[in-house]
């Protein structure tokens, strides 16, 4: 059907729907995009002796104080046609101009708001047709969540706004579901003792203050696979070193370099980013800082590559993409190992080694989660099956507590990091449910070792020590 763009005030701007040639659109004079087609029955293709094949901006004739076209491109929209185009140059009825109204104001066919996720067009009947997308972010769940006695509340997120619900499944989360071989990986036991005390309360960044690094923003890049593998490597290495290498390893080394069964932003898998720190390694993110996905196609190319050295050591063959950074060190890891998902066994994982990589199930309202101890609230349940979905995602978990209700009751959560930036949820980290396996965080849980001698922490003492404040 053909549109009609209509420009109603200077501040707001309606674009016509459909396509148009890569050219710029013509700028429209006044009164045919304000006001809609005015004498239908004039004669001005005839009298100016016919129509014009494809786009032709001489093809014109006077209307009333400016001017119509007479070409079929003008076709593409009904703005800039004569009045008589459609009959004298298709042998067609011309189209029927529709008016809407919305807040007090008055629109024309083809004119077009958006609603949250969903576009609007003014019909030729006068009546706003909406797009039926389910939005990330939906008014009615937030009131629901909050309203309820969930445990948790519920929040707008302004990054989320006007995506629909399978546009965050596809650019916030990105980890693959491990393949069925992964999943059969074996199980370690840290063969807990009787006498083993674990405490009611756990947070590794208070264990170890100053190795634990800050959740990033992996923003519409859909690469957690990265960046909880980057994030958990990191604090294994500073932790392990006892803090004499404290890197915040770079999710951007693998998004770009481990391109092996691996898509990037497109998403990929913690086994392959485990095997690419293992074999490859990885620079630190102020060498190699994160790009937004806009400005990368899938992952980007790479610009830091290793060779070994020997020993399984390997060293960059380029300095840092970041011209100010002098130090390019690549870091490694030994093979991962899987943990039982007995929630003590993961708990005397994190208390003894460190935080540890989990899958996360992430369903609809895991998006607009603010505080408290999440679980999956299913307050769509009468809604279509197009508001209830859910993708894999991983994260980084660090520690565990609990919490009374009115009633007396203990509430068991795990402390998580997530990627998607420190505004949201609790300054970018969450509490979820522990010991009931909430969203399958407890299935496939994945701790590591730096590899790490104490000849590379003299070094790495050494060398920051002779560069510091150096420029390369």
């Amino acid at each position: 059907m053909m549109k009609l763009v209509v420009a109603v005030t200077t501040v707001l701007l309606l674009l016509v729907e459909g396509g148009m040639t890569s050219r710029t659109r013509r700028e429209l004079a006044g009164p045919l995009h304000a006001a809609g087609i005015r004498d239908p029955y004039g004669s001005y293709c005839q009298r100016r002796g016919g129509c014009c094949p494809g786009r032709d901006d001489q093809c014109i004739v006077p209307y009333m104080d400016t001017i119509c076209y007479c070409d079929l491109f003008c076709n593409r929209t009904v703005a800039d046609c004569c009045p008589d185009f459609w009959g004298h140059c298709l042998g067609v009825q011309p189209p029927h101009l529709g008016v809407c109204e919305r807040n007090g104001h008055t629109f024309h066919s083809g004119a077009t708001y958006k609603e949250n996720c969903n576009l609007c067009t003014c019909g030729p009947k006068g009546q706003w047709d909406c797009e039926q997308n389910a939005c990330l972010i939906e008014d009615d769940m937030i009131q629901a969540v909050n309203r309820g006695s969930y445990g948790w509340t519920a929040a707008n997120y302004s990054q989320f706004w006007g995506m629909t619900l399978d546009e965050g499944l596809r650019y916030r989360l990105g980890t693959k579901h491990p393949s069925q071989n992964t999943m059969s990986m074996n199980e370690i036991q840290m063969n807990m003792d009787r006498n083993d005390h674990l405490p009611t309360y756990f947070n590794a960044a208070e264990k170890w203050p100053g190795k634990i690094h800050e959740p990033l923003d992996q923003g519409n890049c859909s690469a957690s696979w990265a960046f909880s593998t980057a994030a958990v490597a990191s604090d294994r290495i500073s932790i392990q070193s006892m803090g004499h290498m404290t890197p915040q390893l770079s999710p951007q080394n693998l998004i770009s370099c481990d391109t092996r069964n691996q898509d990037g932003c497109a998403g990929g898998r913690i086994d392959g980013a485990w095997w690419y720190m293992r074999r490859r390694g990885v620079v630190t993110e102020e060498c190699y800082p994160f790009s937004s996905p806009q400005s990368q196609a899938r992952g980007g190319r790479c610009m830091m590559q290793s060779r070994s050295v020997g020993r399984g050591k390997r060293q960059a063959t380029a300095r840092c993409p970041n011209s100010h950074i002098y130090q390019n060190n690549i870091y490694q890891s030994t093979p991962p190992y899987r943990l039982s998902s007995d929630e003590k066994e993961i708990m005397k994982e994190i208390m003894t080694n460190g935080p540890v990589q989990a899958i996360l199930e992430v369903h609809e309202d895991f998006f607009i989660y603010k505080s408290g101890i999440y679980r999956h609230t299913n307050v769509n349940v009468h809604k279509a099956s197009q508001y209830r979905k859910h993708g894999t995602h991983s994260v980084r978990v660090m520690g565990w507590g609990e919490d009374g209700d009115y009633h007396g009751r203990r509430h068991k959560y795990w402390i998580a990091a997530n990627s998607w930036g420190k505004n949201w949820g609790e300054d970018g980290y969450f509490r979820i449910a522990r010991g009931e396996n909430e969203c399958e965080i407890e299935t496939f849980v994945i701790g590591v070792w730096g590899r790490i001698t104490m000849e590379d922490m003299q070094n790495h003492h050494h060398h920051n020590h002779l560069h510091h404040g150096r420029r390369k």
